[in-house]
């Protein structure tokens, strides 16, 4: 078994609890946190699995990483605190640990990260011998394996294009919802993650990671934004009033150009209520989904929808996305140290998971 860490209990921590807890590989030794009130807790509730699990959430990062965990589920934000997370995930990668993580966007192509992000992790790789994988949870295999694994279905490919498209009214996360994205900010309010430039910082590395596994070279990445205002004023479950005459909807691109043609593209189209642009793409059960659409011959569109937490569609977005970074914990184990991609490391059958229960 392999001692594994989850550092973090937002969203995406809760949900590796429960991956790493189900994995039949995996063996949960320790669970890291930030906030004073959940110091003490059992895993298990932290996790929502409704059992104890015998391992209480601690916020002494030394103490767990010197008992020498084998993984790191590095869960912790990176959106407004890269340096941090960078340091963090070193720190476990220096203490020997295999770390995957969705927290560092430019490693999502490792090979043409920035210098100042990929040489402290392969200092790290060098000095601890651990590894890393970086992959997102908007789902990243949403943006690389399963639109590569489609494109090879068709007899021409025209366009490549990766689209997630929810509400997220049920998305409980008000700081990323209100203030990185800009839901029910005044018009005149520019998000952080609309700003020009930052969609590619996200996002262009798995444009770049796609062309590379088709083979063609990028001219350049564009982006493109449009917004929409609310008509009226909406109350959601989760993050309480949204004025209207404020952000109610978001939808941008961030386009591969081969060619001088967009060829590769993510496009993400987000609410706070089906109300506001409906005539922008709508997911099938009206909450969210994610869907890979390939225009050539034949025409190929494949729309995934996953639940968890009750019917929460954002969660199982969040749980699809940390099930691929929790199931390449084993092969990463068994690989040599290093730093990894979305390429390098294949996505999995359920291996011993068919029928079995949590533990």
């Amino acid at each position: 078994m392999i001692a594994t860490v989850v550092w973090g209990t937002g969203n995406v921590g809760r949900a590796a609890i429960r991956a790493v807890d189900a994995h039949p590989a995996l063996d949960l030794t320790g669970v890291l946190v930030h906030s004073p009130g959940k110091v003490g807790r059992d895993a298990g509730e932290l996790g929502g699995l409704g059992r104890e699990l015998g391992v209480a959430a601690s916020s002494d990062i030394g103490a767990v990483l010197a008992a020498g965990p084998q993984a790191v589920v590095y869960a912790a934000s990176g959106d407004i605190r890269p340096t941090e997370a960078l340091a963090d995930i070193t720190r476990a990668m220096r203490a020997g640990a295999v770390v995957v993580t969705p927290a560092l966007y430019a490693l999502y192509d490792q090979r043409n990260a920035p210098p100042e992000l990929r040489e402290p992790v392969l200092a790290a790789v060098a000095d601890g011998g651990g590894s890393l994988f970086v992959s997102g949870v908007d789902p990243g295999w949403g943006n690389d394996v399963l639109p590569l694994l489609i494109s090879g279905l068709g007899t021409t490919v025209d366009v490549l294009r990766c689209q997630e498209i929810f509400d997220y009214s049920t998305y409980d996360q008000p700081d990323s919802v209100r203030y990185l994205i800009g839901m029910g900010q005044p018009m005149g309010y520019t998000p952080p993650m609309l700003m020009a430039t930052v969609p590619t910082m996200v996002w262009g590395g798995q444009i770049r990671l796609m062309a590379r596994a088709l083979g063609v070279e990028l001219d350049e990445i564009r982006e493109t934004l449009e917004r929409r205002p609310l008509e009226d004023t909406v109350r959601t479950r989760t993050m309480g009033e949204f004025e209207a005459g404020t952000q109610g909807a978001v939808r941008f691109e961030v386009q591969g150009i081969v060619g001088r043609q967009p060829r590769i593209v993510i496009e993400h189209v987000t609410r706070i209520h089906p109300s506001c642009a409906p005539d922008w793409p709508s997911p099938p059960n009206g909450v969210g989904a994610h869907r890979v659409v390939v225009e050539g011959r034949p025409r190929i569109e494949v729309t995934i929808e996953a639940t968890d937490e009750g019917e929460n569609r954002s969660a199982g977005g969040n749980a699809t996305a940390v099930g691929r970074l929790v199931g390449a914990i084993d092969w990463l184990a068994d690989a040599k140290p290093g730093l990894y991609d979305a390429l390098d490391v294949p996505l999995r059958p359920a291996l011993g998971k068919l029928g079995r229960r949590q533990r």
